[in-house]
């Protein structure tokens, strides 16, 4: 049997994305797909509002003790924890046609920073497109009401192929307590950019794109302890399905996205409450 080299196959997907396969261009979101994906959605909102009551607060706390004991040695070692998750919510499986559902869990400790810290700059998205680039590139905070948000965020991404998506979204935080707080965040309106940054840049009908962003839903929890400062964020997207003839090529680069976008979230949140921390407690400028 011949086998293709790897890097010939990273090469060629382009073709055979744009080229081969034109159905891989564009596809619809059909309602019922989106339907379902928000009920999965709803039902996970429900099961967040309920576990943050709880005092097995963090998803490593709620893991078997030596797994979890593992889990706060690595995330004390500077370390990330990640895991993908299921479809399933309280021994419920949900299914969603026509698309597939990416849910991951990750979480990062910022040793000698506190929550308010952290939370301040996670909330600060006029300037997310300077904290989280190059996926952020374009930021705004659209209005705020206490904890209610509405936000602007243009996602980009670069995998093989790219993919620069405008969207709308509305989040919430709530103080649980002085060490607690939490937020969740659902993406109300997702538009593929088509030639980005060019003169003819247009925004493409929501719903019939390339499919690599439709919704995303985000969950965060934060815990301040062990003289530093946990976060931990969870995120459901949404994306198109792949043609079976196709699936064993494109299926390993789709399912990396969402992956690697957490990854870089949570790196790039640790390094810039850092830097936030490390200027709040800088001695004031010397008076001429």
């Amino acid at each position: 049997m011949k086998f293709v080299r790897p890097a010939l196959a990273a090469a060629a997907l382009p073709a055979l994305l744009l080229g081969l396969c034109p159905q891989a261009r564009a596809t619809d979101l059909k309602p019922e797909t989106l339907a379902a994906f928000n009920r999965f959605a709803a039902a996970r909102d429900a099961q967040f509002d309920a576990e943050v009551q709880h005092d097995a607060f963090l998803w490593v706390d709620v893991q078997p003790p030596p797994k979890r004991d593992e889990y706060y040695r690595q995330l004390r070692a500077q370390g990330m924890v990640i895991e993908r998750l299921g479809q399933t919510i309280d021994g419920r499986k949900f299914e969603v046609p026509d698309a597939m559902v990416h849910h991951w869990v990750a979480l990062v400790f910022i040793p000698g920073v506190h929550i308010g810290t952290v939370v301040r700059m996670v909330e600060d998205y006029d300037h997310h497109s300077r904290y989280y680039a190059p996926e952020v590139a374009r930021s705004k905070l659209i209005s705020r009401d206490d904890g209610h948000f509405l936000v602007y965020l243009r996602f980009h991404a670069k995998h093989i192929l790219s993919v620069t998506v405008d969207t709308w979204m509305e989040a919430w935080y709530r103080t649980l307590s002085p060490t607690r707080e939490v937020s969740r965040s659902h993406t109300t309106h997702a538009q593929e950019v088509e030639n980005e940054g060019q003169p003819d840049e247009t925004l493409l009908p929501e719903g019939h794109d390339r499919g690599f962003l439709w919704r995303m839903n985000t969950y965060w929890k934060f815990e301040e302890k062990d003289g530093g400062t946990y976060v931990q964020c969870e995120s459901i997207t949404l994306t198109r399905s792949i043609p079976a003839a196709l699936k064993w090529l494109i299926e390993p680069f789709i399912t990396s996205v969402p992956r690697e976008s957490l990854v870089a979230l949570l790196n790039h949140t640790r390094k810039f409450a850092r830097e936030a921390a490390a200027a709040d407690s800088a001695p004031p400028p010397a008076k001429p």
